[in-house]
């Protein structure tokens, strides 16, 4: 009989193993010698010992799920427990059982680390489904709010997942959101629609208003017509493009045609009142040169209502030339009138009497104050005399300048 610490095979070809449990058959051996036998056996065991090793450097070494490391132990387990080989096999019993410890807590590092992926995952989410109730209820920028939500879309299918209830959950209120958002962008351009239907209709009436004023010759009040028509216009909003584009050209050639046959007219108007231009001109020279020879005003005046009524009776001017002249004859009488106010001002009793008044009041002002200045000096009051001294000089330039202003007066 040969045998082995973990083996023997007997006289007749049996191999046994020897467990703690006692021994056990793991095969017969006839072929050669007792030696082969054991041998053949252990390279059994060997290979049962590399499956544990590997599973040993797995669950050490890479991210192998609890679940999976419990199966494969279970798995070799069972193999070494019926296995036909020679060896230490409740060495790797034991070695199974330390692995099996191991699957155990990596399963509650698992289930934690899974935890949290999905409590981070859940407040991503949450973050993401906020934005889009947001954009649902405030967003008014239809086109961007369009984007932002396909955005939140294709990040909510990027993001990690959550637990099934929570995912549920928060893509009922993403589907909510985004179907509110639908409803309220359909609801705004429906509403614009009726109102860019309601502008159509308007613009469509001031339009017609404005193509019946077309061939009018009553210029002036349909020139103001036109005026309160274009104000209409651009108070009453935008239609669609088409229409808003289609109905400006018809309203622009009702006006064009209007104000081209008024401009013809004036024109022709303003070429037979030519004349009435250059005789104003000439009443404009002489009126210059005359007025500005006058140093009377009541004179200045008189003649001025002749030139006056010789402007009054030249007649209207020609559109190019009226304010420029018409603003040169209000010049002069602007000039008129001012020369009468200075006179009023210079010939003025009140004003006179009030001058007066204030060339007296300083008078006494300084003879008051050179006594004043004597009793300091006499007191050898430095401080006093320079005090009165100055008021002096400045009371005395007042006076001058009084003085000067009661001489225009008289």
């Amino acid at each position: 009989m040969t045998t082995d610490p973990w083996g023997r095979v007997d006289d007749d070809g049996t191999v046994y193993v020897r467990t703690s449990e006692g021994e056990r058959v793991v095969g017969s051996w006839q072929a050669g010698a007792p030696e082969e036998a054991l041998a053949f056996f252990r390279q059994k065991y060997d290979a049962l010992v590399t499956q544990v090793e590997l599973l040993e450097k797995r669950l050490r070494s890479t991210d192998l799920s609890a679940s999976s490391a419990m199966s494969s132990i279970d798995k070799l387990r069972s193999q070494v427990r019926e296995a036909n080989a020679v060896g230490d096999l409740d060495a790797l019993s034991r070695r199974l059982d330390a692995l099996a410890e191991r699957a155990e807590e990596r399963k509650v590092e698992q289930k934690h680390a899974q935890e949290q992926a999905r409590g981070h995952a859940r407040e991503i989410k949450e973050r993401i489904v906020a934005e889009a109730e947001r954009v649902a209820v405030e967003t008014t920028h239809w086109k961007s709010g369009g984007e932002r939500m396909l955005q939140l879309i294709e990040e909510w299918k990027k993001a990690p997942r959550a637990d099934r209830p929570t995912e549920q959950a928060l893509w009922k209120r993403m589907s909510a959101a985004r179907n509110s958002f639908s409803k309220r962008r359909k609801a705004y351009f429906a509403n614009l629609d009726q109102q860019r239907e309601e502008v159509r209709a308007a613009k469509e009436r001031i339009v017609a208003e404005a193509e019946a004023l077309s061939d009018s010759q009553d210029w002036g009040p349909t020139a103001r017509a036109y005026r309160d028509l274009m104000q209409r216009w651009k108070n009453s909003g935008r239609a669609d493009r088409a229409s808003e584009d289609r109905l400006w050209a018809r309203f622009k050639a009702a006006q064009d045609t209007f104000f081209d046959a008024r401009n013809a007219v004036f024109a022709e108007r303003d070429a037979e009142l030519r004349v009435n231009a250059e005789a104003k001109e000439r009443i404009l020279a002489e009126a210059r040169e005359e007025i500005s020879a006058i140093s009377d005003p009541r004179r200045a005046r008189a003649r001025l209502r002749d030139f006056q009524e010789a402007w009054e009776e030249a007649g209207e001017l020609p559109r190019d030339v009226r304010d420029q002249l018409e603003g040169a004859f209000r010049q002069i009488e602007e000039g008129v009138r001012r020369a009468e106010d200075a006179e009023w001002e210079r010939t003025n009793p009140e004003a006179r009497a009030r001058a007066q008044a204030t060339v007296e009041q300083l008078e006494t002002a300084i003879s008051d104050l050179e006594a004043k200045l004597e009793k300091a000096r006499e007191r050898g009051d430095a401080r006093r005399v320079k005090e009165h001294e100055d008021a002096l000089q400045a009371r005395r330039s007042w006076l001058a300048e009084a003085e000067k202003a009661l001489s225009e007066l008289s």
